[in-house]
């Protein structure tokens, strides 16, 4: 296993738990077997993940920030960040209503399959309208009011709150660019250490990958709602898969034209950190591999990663939007509803408010979904409909969530000249001169 790339070993290790799910699946135990023995593993390895992903925020984000120098640099990255992120986004909800109008999944759904779904998933889909209501009750500002915590450590205490300690964190590496340099120092170095110490543990918490999505999927094949179910979304599930697909093209091609980089380059660069976030579902979670992939495999500069991407896990949810407009319009067409022009119009534009304060863990998209149900004049009880295929589809779109921030930031980088070679650095660091010779033999 030591000897294959680390996205292959992931890869193997969620082949194997699908394997192995399928075969417990044939004995009357084998189920509880891998929800009580096998699952906990899975949760513990996304725990590991998330422990760090605050922490690391903070370390890199007011690292990243101190080391500009200058704020007009923080200005001009942080603008076309932000504008990027948007126009990907609006590009992901443009390609699944094309993708949705054009197949039409939701016109082949039945009148029986369609109260059979609602009557299985109706319990999960009022608790997520309820969710959906608190936010629409909230005023127009209640979104700023939010970004600003009012206790750095209870912000910290809780993943849901990333914008919270991002805010802070560009809030204090501000205070540390405007104060003397000889004074700023010490804290500087404070967390320029402490930044080198939480991507150690991310590489620690890396060797267990394998074992962390073998138990992951292995849960996941033996708590899946019955067949017949899949069967009758199959065309809604297939729609958002191709426009997923077509968006993760998508991000090829720019990574292409914008940095001149070869499509293998930066596939290979992030398939870990796409395996991973098909695994956990999580852009939280995945954030500080996806860091690690992009920083040292794909050259760019620390100031750009720990400002673009904790921001993109957090912002930039390309894949729930497009998912929310597929899932809009297979809603309306499930119930014979014709969407005029106007309203999908509306569906982009509240598809990509929703998706920037969609939180990054799983299952938030769901209950921003609501909301653009409700903007498009849509039943929200037909959200029971697509609930039985949304676990498998909710870790398609957090990987493509993931590669659009990775892309993004070697847009950003690109535009700033901040990209340079890569620069792995192995867990253990050890130095194996004919490792180096042989590095430098490709090179050549």
């Amino acid at each position: 296993m030591k000897k294959l790339a680390l996205h292959w070993q992931i890869l193997l290790g969620m082949v194997a738990g699908v394997l192995f799910a399928l075969i417990m699946t044939n004995f009357s135990w084998g189920a509880d077997f891998v929800s009580d023995w096998i699952k906990p593993f899975g949760n513990i390895f996304i725990n590991a993940l998330k422990l760090i992903a605050v922490p690391l925020i903070l370390a890199s984000l007011i690292k990243g920030i101190s080391d500009l120098k200058d704020i007009s640099k923080l200005s001009k990255m942080g603008t076309r960040t932000i504008a990027t992120y948007i126009i990907t986004t609006v590009i992901a909800v443009t390609i699944g209503l094309v993708m949705v109008n054009l197949i039409g999944p939701g016109r082949t759904i039945s009148e029986e399959t369609r109260s059979d779904l609602i009557a299985s998933y109706e319990g999960d889909a009022s608790v997520r309208i309820s969710d959906a209501q608190k936010q629409k009750d909230a005023g127009p500002l209640q979104a700023l009011e939010d970004l600003v915590p009012s206790n750095i450590f209870g912000a910290a205490s809780d993943n849901g709150n990333m914008l919270q300690v991002i805010f802070f964190a560009i809030f204090f590496g501000l205070g540390l660019i405007l104060i003397p340099e000889k004074t700023a120092k010490p804290v500087k170095d404070f967390f320029d250490g402490f930044n080198e110490v939480i991507l150690k543990l991310i590489d620690l918490i890396m060797l267990t990958a394998p074992y962390g999505v073998f138990a992951l999927l292995a849960a996941l094949v033996v708590e899946s709602p019955s067949t017949d179910l899949f069967a009758a979304l199959a065309m809604y599930a297939l729609t958002v898969l191709i426009g997923l697909a077509l968006m993760i093209g998508v991000y090829i091609l720019l990574v292409w034209v914008f940095t001149k980089n070869k499509p293998s380059f930066f596939i290979n660069g992030i398939a870990p950190a796409q395996l991973l976030a098909f695994s956990t579902s999580s852009s939280a979670a995945t954030l500080p591999v996806t860091m690690e992939r992009v920083e040292e495999h794909m050259g760019v500069h620390k100031e750009v990663t720990s400002f673009v991407l904790p921001i993109g896990a957090t912002i930039n949810m390309d894949g729930t939007s497009l998912y929310q407009a597929v899932a809009a319009v297979f809603i309306a067409q499930a119930f014979g509803m014709d969407l005029t022009i106007g309203a999908q119009l509306g569906i982009i534009m509240t598809a990509t408010l929703a998706s920037i304060g969609s939180a990054a863990v799983p299952g938030a998209g769901m209950v921003m979904l609501v909301i653009v149900l409700a903007q498009a004049g849509i039943p929200e009880a037909g959200l029971a409909l697509i609930f039985a295929v949304d676990r498998p589809l909710d870790m398609c779109r957090t990987t493509v969530n993931v590669t659009g921030d990775a892309a993004v930031s070697l847009m950003v980088a690109k535009s700033v000249d901040m990209m340079g070679p890569p620069n792995v650095k192995e867990w253990d660091d050890d130095y194996h001169p004919e490792a180096e010779t042989i590095s430098q033999t490709e090179k050549v």
